[in-house]
């Protein structure tokens, strides 16, 4: 019976935490409250539910057309995987280098649909682990997993203020350097797949 009940969550589990690791919000913590320092409780309330709001949109409008558009395209799932792993290589490496954290966080004037919603919470990361989640484990499995992720954002957010208290922004900020690590390993995994899926297709 345990076997089974594992085999049926397996593929729940498998894409739930790649898009958490995509999403690291942990990391978007510390540039949360530096940009809403000012707000009222409900102000930031607000800016919490439009900022989640717009990161699940994107994120489902993308995973179901997604492919839609590598089909108009002549982009192949393998091509998809090569690309992504690659950008999201950069990205993580970036997000890895002294000091390019601060400056993220001086870039953005605005809270709410932009920056928090997208890119910070929905981004690159998140678009292209999804799609390729979608071709390893199904539709329904992503969506929930997706779901679930932003209901967990919302945990986070929400107690963003006891977070930072409890663990400290400096805590938080080694909690996202963590979840960039495992941003790399991913990418680096998705670029390897691709890579193996291109070469069944050419010497198939």
């Amino acid at each position: 019976m345990t076997a089974d009940l594992y085999f049926y969550i397996k593929p729940y589990l498998l894409s739930f935490i790649p898009i958490f690791v995509a999403i690291n919000i942990l990391g978007v913590v510390p540039i949360f409250l530096s940009l809403t320092t000012e707000m009222t409780s409900e102000e930031r309330h607000k800016n919490i539910i439009e900022s989640l709001i717009t990161a699940t949109t994107i994120a489902i409008i993308f995973m179901l057309v997604g492919k839609l558009i590598f089909l108009i395209m002549g982009i192949t799932v393998a091509d998809f995987k090569i690309g992504g792993g690659i950008l999201l290589l950069i990205l993580s490496v970036n997000l890895l280098l002294p000091g390019v954290s601060a400056t993220r966080e001086k870039q953005y004037q605005d809270t709410g649909i932009f920056p928090i919603g997208t890119p910070l919470i929905t981004g690159p990361a998140v678009l292209t682990t999804t799609l390729v989640l979608i071709d390893s484990f199904g539709l329904f499995p992503t969506f929930i997993s997706l779901v679930l992720n932003m209901f967990i954002s919302w945990l986070v957010l929400i107690n963003s203020d006891r977070l930072s208290r409890i663990i400290g922004l400096n805590g938080m900020r080694a909690f996202s350097k963590v979840g960039d690590i495992f941003l790399t390993a991913i990418a680096v995994m998705m670029i390897r797949s691709g890579i193996q899926e291109a070469y069944k297709l050419f010497f198939k």
